[in-house]
């Protein structure tokens, strides 16, 4: 750096706080400010806070691209930490390779994606999916019924699971979308379809206010997690605690992190983060991606001095961070990120117990190029 100052670093931020997506991405800014505000408290970096730039793209995923485009224009912002739906990633992404930006990305995603100017703090597919379609098939049977929302993430997340389940014996019975915005009416023809085919397993990708829909629906109609269960990569705390616990019991979440997972980072991270919001029901995987990507780019900016994309892409590859999940690791050869990897069942009281674990940080495989080797086949797994 070419002399002090005290200005601050600028970086954007885009959840929404509006919109379909709200329930989420409002738990993904709530991390990302939470490690915003640690920084500052502790004197930020180089003596400089970090001023977040926060703008609500209300869950439109052209609306992502509009504000990116408005953010990477002003000469201080080069980094953006936002998205949850791949469909806002995808308008993103353009934008920040053309501008030679960064964008922290913190949600699972469809894998099958690289781009030098996103760091991927979600879990790929082999990370959940493949994990949570063995534990499915192993405890329930073959027989899945898809259902999803109606954008990208769903039908290339139940493409991957498709070939998965095929992989390993299972037959997809049915396959059926709805619109993001839909209501709880919405789903009332494939739940009669579900009475009539009795899949062995629900396997979901609904996403936003339509999750809270779809659960419901299910609960109302009769449908009970404890014997015929909805699986889901997205399904979070946050959602479970907005459909209340009597709709989501039984039902199951593949994840990197829960809410009540024990050890100490984990204690801390919800102190801290009750002390900020009050409570920690909307605490979910996301938002704690986004709380650990923004202490990985500080950590970064230290070493760098600059929001620069280069420089700080060749510190992040290799960093590891002691997060509230565990320890968590940039893969050097995709940006991507080694996470943990569980699964997990609500129970009575709308709280997730842990069903199962790897017991290492799993390496990301976002295009499933070894999934004969994925690191959760063979590694020993610890069961409750």
């Amino acid at each position: 750096m070419k002399g002090y100052t005290d200005k601050p670093w600028s970086v954007g931020i885009l959840f929404s706080q509006t919109g379909v997506t709200a329930i989420i991405e409002q738990s993904q800014l709530n991390g990302a400010l939470l490690a915003i505000d640690e920084i500052n408290e502790a004197g930020g970096i180089e003596g400089r806070p970090i001023d977040p730039v926060i703008l609500d793209p209300q869950s439109e995923p052209a609306r992502y691209r509009e504000l990116a485009e408005q953010l990477l224009a002003d000469p201080d912002i080069n980094v953006i930490f936002g998205c949850y739906m791949s469909s806002s990633r995808k308008e993103v992404l353009p934008v920040v390779e053309r501008h030679n930006g960064l964008l922290f990305y913190p949600t699972l995603y469809e894998g099958f994606e690289y781009s030098p100017n996103v760091i991927y703090g979600g879990a790929a597919p082999n990370q959940n999916s493949l994990p949570l379609a063995m534990y499915l098939m192993e405890n329930y049977g073959s027989r899945f019924y898809f259902v999803g929302s109606d954008y990208i993430y769903p039908r290339e997340s139940n493409r991957v699971m498709r070939n998965i389940v095929r992989q390993g014996g299972g037959e997809v019975v049915a396959e059926e979308y709805v619109d993001l915005n839909a209501g709880p009416e919405d789903f009332q023809a494939i739940l009669e379809d579900i009475a009539r085919v009795e899949p062995d397993v629900i396997f979901s990708t609904v996403v936003g206010t339509g999750t809270v829909n779809f659960y419901r629906a299910y609960h109302a109609s009769g449908g009970d997690g404890r014997k015929r269960p909805i699986a889901s990569l997205t399904t979070n705390e946050a959602e479970v605690a907005a459909m209340g616990p009597e709709a989501a019991l039984g039902h199951i979440t593949a994840a990197p992190y829960f809410r009540n997972l024990p050890g100490e980072a984990n204690s801390v991270f919800l102190e801290r983060y009750r002390a900020k919001f009050g409570e920690v029901r909307t605490v979910t995987s996301c938002c704690e991606a986004a709380y650990f990507q923004v202490h990985l780019f500080a950590n970064a900016l230290r070493l760098t001095g600059t929001t620069s994309a280069d420089p700080l892409r060749r510190v992040l590859r290799g960093a590891e961070y002691e997060a509230p999940q565990g320890r968590i690791k940039i893969d050097p050869d995709n940006n991507h990120t080694y996470l943990q990897s569980r699964i997990a069942r609500v129970t009575v009281d709308g709280e997730y117990r842990l069903e199962r674990e790897a017991t290492r940080p799993i390496k990301p495989d976002p295009y499933l190029a070894v999934p004969a080797l994925n690191d959760w086949a063979n590694a020993p797994i610890r069961k409750e």
